[in-house]
């Protein structure tokens, strides 16, 4: 199974709350977001209350324009609400200055793009690396094994030393999910993690999320794909910068695979993702695109 728990060194996170207090990991109350432009003001968030717990695996769906991209933003502090609070680890993160995000966001967020936003100049190990280092966790020499770790078990050791511009879609994707898991967040936040991958890889990245989430990773992920989105144990509907609907997803279970009927009619997870299967499938995807 997928551990990658392990004690931290370094300074600690601001604002982190103890574990167990009862919180929810992600509250948004209230939050607005009204951006100003040359024909006036544009609402982009209206009044979004939403709250999600640790270990939740939470899609967020919505055409073009409904607010997701938005939503992430403010969750991550990339961008201040015009009002509301945004509570995220226990940590009010509109308070924040400029200085104080970045190193909140470095240790209590894993962020995975749809464009990747790997730094081309360095090699997939040294983009790994790049958060510990700038995060100040683990000890200097922990680092780099940890950081070969991570590519190993996303399928990308043997290409630890290339640079992005020599990797494929599918892999340069799994060196930012290895990158965003570097300093063991207890969030991941992935905007359109597959809109850039063919279904195979698409289908591995999505298994690898559900099982971050059965080891106890929050992951909220944004996409346009319906069925992936079914898939997750919640799915948020966002419309004109409201949330429309939240549906809890009863068929599915948090590894991806189908749930099945205990003879008491409830459900359960058929298996877990083991994470030998995790690394062979992303070892497959990685070696059919280097052909």
């Amino acid at each position: 199974m997928w551990r990658l728990t392990s004690k931290r060194r370094g300074s600690g996170a601001i604002g982190r709350r103890n574990s167990g207090d009862g919180g929810h990991l992600i509250d948004l109350q209230q939050v607005e977001k009204t951006y100003l432009t040359a024909s006036g003001p544009f609402p982009a968030l209206r009044g979004v209350d939403l709250r999600i717990d640790a270990g939740e695996f939470v899609s967020v769906i919505g055409r073009s324009g409904s607010g997701k991209s938005t939503l992430i933003n403010i969750i991550t502090g990339i961008d201040r609400p015009t009002s509301g609070q945004v509570l995220v680890d226990g940590t009010a993160v509109q308070t924040l200055n400029e200085e104080q995000t970045a190193a909140w966001r470095g240790r209590t967020i894993g962020v995975v793009f749809q464009f990747f936003q790997l730094l081309p100049s360095l090699t997939a190990i040294e983009n790994v690396l790049l958060p510990m280092d700038f995060c100040r966790v683990y000890k200097p020499a922990e680092r780099p094994p940890r950081a070969l770790r991570l590519l190993e078990q996303m399928g990308m050791a043997s290409h630890a030393h290339r640079l992005p511009a020599a990797l494929s879609g599918g892999q340069l994707q799994s060196v930012a999910i290895a990158r965003a898991l570097a300093t063991d967040p207890p969030l991941l936040m992935a905007d359109e993690p597959t809109g850039n991958l063919d279904s195979g890889a698409a289908e591995v990245v999505f298994r690898l999320f559900a099982s971050l989430a059965l080891e106890g990773k929050t992951v909220l992920m944004v996409t346009h794909d319906e069925e992936l989105a079914r898939r997750a144990t919640r799915t948020v509907t966002l419309a004109d910068g409201r949330i429309v609907a939240e549906t809890t997803n009863p068929g599915s279970a948090r590894n991806g695979e189908p749930a099945e009927l205990r003879q008491d009619g409830t459900r359960h997870a058929s298996s877990r993702c083991e994470i030998v299967d995790l690394r062979c499938d992303s070892a497959r995807v990685a070696g059919q695109e280097d052909r």
